[in-house]
């Protein structure tokens, strides 16, 4: 006996339609929403710059927490103060010389370093590139003391050489400059010295112009490093004549000086170092890509 299928059963025997989808985010709102906690920590990260600014054009007024950061008048009398001083012109002179002549000795021997490292054989190259990579392991502080008795010894405490010297053995420096420089192929080396060049030509002509990216990031770098540092400033200069800004503005607070003339001093301090990144940004981003930096 064959069944008939009446209406009823075709109804029940057809599949009932799938519950709604929850709508899916576009790739554009996608990207907004991992750009979120970056503008999160973006603005996190520049509060303390805005609070310097905001400080340093107060009206010789207390300073009143939270109240201050949203100044209701505007004075650049601290600034006329900050340059007008007789010190801070010489503080930023000497930060200056101090970073723009350690960028140069500090590139220039770990280019040659890297060079040596990457491209040359000599006995014990392996053993002597990874001593200097285990100084990389070594905190800065436990050198600080042989360091400062070794400058004290040659005559280098409150001198200009005594300050820049010590820093231009940067271990960090000659090792991205080695891993650079092993990229660049041989066949332009051997193809310069069948030219007939030397092997100073060959670093100086081939090499170097090779390595204008990774030479802007470590002279981004070394510069900041230089321009911000305190700790050896302090502690191998004595003479105000000799500070850096960073240990001048130290000073400063211990002169009871009005806090907005100390913001103005800092936000001239932090102007060049700003500058220096922004012209070198494009090569920075550049030899961070091309070096493998992580």
């Amino acid at each position: 006996m064959t069944a008939v299928a009446t209406p009823e059963t075709r109804t029940a025997s057809r599949p009932s339609p799938a519950a709604p989808r929850a709508p899916r985010l576009t790739r554009h709102q996608r990207g907004r929403l991992y750009h979120l906690p970056l503008a999160i920590g973006a603005l996190l990260t520049a509060f303390p710059f805005y609070a310097m600014l905001a400080l340093s054009v107060q009206p010789g007024q207390a300073v009143r927490l939270p109240d201050s950061l949203l100044p209701s008048s505007i004075s650049f009398d601290a600034y006329s103060r900050a340059l007008g001083s007789s010190s801070v012109p010489t503080w930023a002179i000497n930060s200056t010389i101090y970073s723009v002549v350690s960028v140069v000795l500090v590139l220039l021997f770990a280019s040659m370093a890297g060079y040596a490292f990457a491209k040359k054989r000599f006995f014990g190259r392996e053993l002597i590139f990874w001593v200097f990579v285990a100084m990389m392991m070594v905190p800065h502080h436990l050198t600080l003391i042989p360091q400062f008795i070794l400058v004290s010894e040659l005559g280098g405490l409150d001198t200009m050489w005594g300050l820049i010297v010590p820093t231009i053995a940067n271990a960090q420096a000659m090792f991205l400059m080695r891993q650079f420089i092993q990229d660049i192929p041989d066949e332009l080396i051997e193809a310069a010295r069948i030219d007939g060049a030397g092997e100073f030509r060959i670093y100086w002509s081939i090499i170097l112009p090779q390595t204008k990216p990774i030479m802007a990031t470590l002279g981004t770098f070394v510069f900041l490093w230089h321009w911000n540092d305190f700790l050896w400033p302090l502690v191998s200069q004595r003479s105000p004549d000799n500070y850096v800004l960073t240990v001048g503005l130290n000073t400063l607070q211990e002169q009871q000086v009005p806090l907005a003339t100390i913001m103005a001093a800092a936000v001239v301090t932090f102007i060049p170092a700003l500058i220096v990144f922004i012209l070198l940004q494009k090569y920075f981003v550049r030899g961070v890509m091309m070096s493998g930096l992580k």
